[in-house]
C-alpha cells in the first residue's frame, strides 16, 4: 500500500512516448531506457544471443523478422524514486494513426533525431501531431558514433522547420571516429566517450565523468581549446534552458548520443525525470450514459490527477498478444484515482459494468498482475470485446473525455478468403482488427464483400501477417473501385435521401456509422455539391 497521497503518487509519475522516423534508433533507445532504468539486464539488439537476441519492445512476428515497430507498446519502470511509463510509437509512415492515438495518453514526447540526416518528413508530420496536442518535446540526437551532420546546424534545422527555441544541455565533442565526448553547457562537466574495442565480446563501457579542465588525455593537440571554444560560444549564442517555455512547447532541450553504444542514455533519463510533467489535468464531460432517462444535460468538467474517483480513458486495443489464448487487451490511461484490483469501473459509453480482476502492468509482451494504479499509469484491461478505442472509464460511469479521431482510409481494397468455409471466420478476425485500430472496416450495404481501408500499404501486409499467424486465415487483397471513405452525417431525413440515391456505394463502418465510398476525389466533389446539406467528413471520433 502506498504510504503517498494521491497527489503525491501523480506528481512522482512520468508518461512518455518516443517518436522517430523510421531508422533513427528510436527502438534501440527504448532499449537502452530500459537498461538504464534498471528494467532488464542486457539490451535485446546489443547484448543478447541466440533466441533472445531481439528487442524487447518490438514481439510481434513481423516485428521481430523485419527489425520495424508497427505496433505502439508499452513499458513500466521504476527508477530513482519516480514510476516511467514508456510509450513506444510505430516510426513507420503507414501506422500514424496509432501514433496518433499513444499520443494522446502521453504528457511528454522524445523526438529522436539521426545525427546523420536531421530532420526527415515522418518527424515533421509527429511533430506536428504534438503540437496539435500542445505536448512538450525533449529533443535526442543519435548516432554520434557515426560521421554526424555539424551540430550547429542540426540547431537550425529544429529551429527553423520546427519553430521550436533548441537549448542544449549537452554539446558533442565531433562525431564518428573523432567523437572524444560531450560537455554539459554552462558547468563544464565532461563525459568521455570510449570506442568498443574490436572483437571485444562485452562493452566495456564509458569512463567517468569529469571537468573539461581535467580531461586533457581525452583529447588531441588543439581540440580540447576547440571544446572549450565551443562551449563558450554554444553557452552565449543559445538560449538557457526554461521548464516552463518548455512546458508551453516553444523550446526543446537537446542532448546528445549513441543509443547503441549506450552514450548519453543516463543523462537522458535524467533530464525526463526531472523535467518531463507529471499527469496533467484533463477535460472531460459529466454525462450519463447512452439510453438513460430522464438524464441531466452533460455537464463540461476538469479532472484532476489528484482527484479521487478512478477515471480513465482506452487509448489502444491489442489483441493475440499471448498467441496461446485468444487476449484481447485494453490500454487504459489513468487520468485520476487510485485504482485497486477487482474494482468495478463502468464504460460511459455504453454503460456496461466491468471487474477488473486481473489488470496487468506492461512490459512489452511481458506482464504482470497490478494491484494498483495511479494518474498517469497505463494498466492492460483484459476483456472480450466489451472495450474499444476511445471508450471512457470510471467508478461513477458518468466521466467521458473526448474521443480519439479515426481518419478517412488513403487505401481501399477488397478483402476476401482462400477458403469460403471460412468466410465466418474472416468477419470476426476482421472486426478484432478494426476494433484495435490496425484498419478500417466497411460493410458495403450492397454485396457481401469487406472493404477494408488503411494509411498505407504496410499496414494491408500486417493485417494478412497476423490474420495468417493469429486465425490462420489465408486472405487475398485485391484492387476495389473505390478511392476515398467519407463519414456522412446530416438530419435523417437529408441522409437518407443522399443515401437512397448513391445506395450501391454506402457502407457501415464498426459502428454501424454511414459511409460514403467515391470513385474518385473528383466524385467527392461532386456530390457535396449536389447534397450541401449532408456534411461529408475525413475524421470521425471514437468514443
Amino acid at each position: 500500500m502506498s504510504k503517498l497521497t494521491l497527489e503525491q503518487e501523480a506528481l512522482r509519475r512520468r508518461t512518455f512516448a518516443i517518436i522517430a522516423h523510421p531508422d533513427a534508433g528510436k527502438t534501440t533507445l527504448t532499449e537502452h531506457i530500459l537498461l538504464s532504468g534498471g528494467a532488464i539486464r542486457a539490451a535485446g539488439a546489443v547484448r543478447a544471443r541466440g533466441e533472445n537476441r531481439r528487442t524487447q519492445s518490438d514481439w510481434m512476428k513481423i516485428e521481430k523478422e523485419r527489425g520495424i515497430s508497427v505496433s505502439a507498446s508499452v513499458m513500466t519502470f521504476e527508477h530513482d524514486g519516480k514510476m516511467f511509463n514508456l510509450l513506444d510509437t510505430p516510426g513507420h509512415e503507414d501506422f500514424s494513426e496509432d501514433t496518433y492515438r499513444t499520443l494522446t495518453a502521453a504528457d511528454c514526447a522524445i523526438m529522436v533525431l539521426d545525427a546523420a540526416k536531421g530532420i526527415e518528413p515522418q518527424t515533421l508530420k509527429l511533430f506536428e501531431v504534438c503540437r496539435l496536442r500542445d505536448i512538450p518535446i525533449i529533443t535526442f540526437i543519435n548516432k554520434l558514433d557515426r560521421e554526424a551532420l555539424d551540430p550547429m546546424e542540426l540547431l537550425d534545422q529544429i529551429a527553423s522547420q520546427l519553430q521550436l527555441d533548441p537549448a542544449p544541455i549537452w554539446w558533442p565533442a565531433q562525431s564518428g571516429n573523432r567523437l572524444r565526448g560531450m560537455v554539459e553547457v554552462g558547468t563544464g562537466t565532461f563525459q568521455p566517450y570510449a570506442r568498443k574495442i574490436p572483437g571485444a565480446v562485452e562493452d566495456a563501457g564509458h569512463p567517468d565523468a569529469l571537468h573539461l579542465d581535467a580531461a586533457s588525455q581525452y583529447f588531441e593537440a588543439g581540440e580540447l581549446q576547440e571544446m572549450r571554444d565551443a562551449a563558450e560560444l554554444v553557452e552565449g549564442g543559445y538560449p538557457a534552458f526554461d521548464r516552463q517555455s518548455f512546458l508551453e512547447g516553444h523550446m526543446t532541450p537537446v542532448l546528445w548520443g549513441s543509443a547503441l553504444r549506450h552514450f548519453g542514455i543516463d543523462e537522458l533519463l535524467k533530464a525526463i525525470g526531472d523535467w518531463a510533467p507529471p499527469p496533467k489535468t484533463m477535460k472531460a464531460m459529466k454525462a450519463a450514459p447512452p439510453e438513460t432517462r430522464n438524464a441531466p444535460e452533460p455537464v463540461e468538467l476538469t479532472v484532476e490527477p489528484g482527484a479521487a474517483e478512478v477515471t480513465g480513458f482506452v487509448f489502444k486495443v491489442q489483441a493475440n498478444m499471448d498467441p496461446n489464448h485468444r487476449d484481447r487487451i485494453a490500454m487504459f490511461r489513468m487520468a485520476s484515482g487510485s485504482f485497486k484490483r477487482g474494482m468495478k469501473l463502468k464504460v460511459q459509453n455504453t454503460g456496461k459494468s466491468l471487474s477488473v480482476n486481473a489488470p496487468i502492468m506492461f512490459f512489452a509482451s511481458d506482464r504482470e498482475l497490478a494491484e494498483d494504479a495511479f494518474a498517469g499509469d497505463v494498466i492492460g484491461i483484459p476483456n472480450h470485446g466489451v472495450l474499444r478505442v476511445g471508450d471512457s472509464l470510471s467508478e461513477s460511469g458518468m466521466i467521458r473525455f473526448a474521443g480519439l479521431p479515426n481518419f478517412a482510409p488513403e487505401i481501399l481494397q477488397r478483402v476476401r478468403v482462400k477458403d469460403p468455409l471460412k468466410a465466418k471466420h474472416l468477419k470476426k478476425a476482421l472486426d478484432g482488427l478494426a476494433e484495435e485500430g490496425v484498419t478500417q472496416l466497411f460493410r458495403p450495404e450492397l454485396g457481401a464483400d469487406f472493404i477494408v481501408g488503411a494509411v498505407g500499404q504496410l499496414q494491408f501486409e500486417v493485417m494478412a501477417d497476423r490474420l495468417g499467424e493469429e486465425y490462420g486465415l489465408e486472405v487475398i487483397f485485391e484492387h476495389s473501385p473505390y478511392a476515398e471513405a467519407r463519414w456522412i452525417d446530416g438530419t435523417t431525413a437529408d441522409v437518407e435521401d443522399f443515401m437512397s440515391k448513391y445506395r450501391p456505394q454506402i457502407a457501415r463502418d464498426l459502428d454501424q456509422a454511414p459511409v460514403f465510398l467515391a470513385k474518385s476525389s473528383w466524385e467527392t466533389g461532386y456530390v457535396m455539391e449536389r447534397f450541401p446539406k449532408v456534411a461529408f467528413t475525413k475524421t470521425k471520433e471514437r468514443g
